[in-house]
């Protein structure tokens, strides 16, 4: 039995190293903090860069216009980010708004405003292996949006016309740690490619390992 166990816990490593994040990220909050023992904030950065390094090295140029060409994915991906989760949210609140603490409903309209993290829809698109160039297109386009949108939605809400951070500021940081690292993989395509693809089922498990490091310092701040 223990033995069946063991193996279940090793085909779904990923999910167990999500609930250990958790654990380990409530008992030893110090560790992962920002600034914290082993500076899990810039490694998580470090982390990001190599996962769009390492799609730029793994997807070919035409895979990826193919797959930023595809407006109406655009469309509906963005469409669900700033319209429906927003929708899903006002129907939530009506129906449970009068019974939950008001910070809480505006937590949870921030889940359903805030765009996702890039580095998170990407790596969990490639874990699924899904349309890659697709995801790095939107959620980037998304960080973008979200700098007007999710302000302006939730002044709405909170009755603030309090802005965003600077669209300039926004889109150098994403040029640096995403833009650049992945034109840096696809320019390096030429000479490395054909080791990346050698060794793809290798290099394939680093960007849950990422994810993981993200979970444990979002938390670690968190607990602390």
């Amino acid at each position: 039995m223990i033995g069946k166990a063991l193996k279940r816990i090793a085909k779904d490593w990923f999910l167990a190293g999500m609930i250990l994040a958790v654990v380990l990220a409530t008992l030893f909050p110090e560790v992962g903090a920002a600034g914290g023992t082993i500076r899990a904030d810039i490694l998580s950065d470090w982390g990001i860069c190599a996962i769009f390094f390492l799609h730029g090295l793994g997807l070919s140029t035409e895979r990826m216009w193919a797959g930023m060409s595809r407006w109406k994915l655009h469309v509906v991906v963005q469409l669900m980010t700033f319209a429906v989760f927003p929708l899903f949210w006002v129907a939530l609140n009506a129906l449970f708004g009068n019974m939950l603490p008001k910070p809480l409903m505006l937590g949870f309209f921030y889940l359903c405003a805030v765009p996702s993290t890039i580095s998170s829809s990407v790596a969990l698109t490639g874990v699924a292996k899904g349309n890659v160039p697709g995801a790095i297109f939107n959620a980037t386009l998304s960080s973008l949006l979200g700098v007007f949108l999710t302000p302006f939605l939730a002044s709405l809400v909170v009755h603030s016309s309090q802005g965003g951070i600077p669209l300039g500021h926004a889109i150098l940081e994403i040029a640096k740690l995403l833009l650049l690292p992945f034109l840096i993989g696809q320019a390096l395509r030429p000479l490395l490619g054909r080791w990346f693809e050698k060794h793809r089922k290798t290099i394939n498990p680093f960007d849950k390992c990422v994810i993981l490091l993200l979970v444990f310092s979002s938390f670690c701040d968190s607990v602390k």
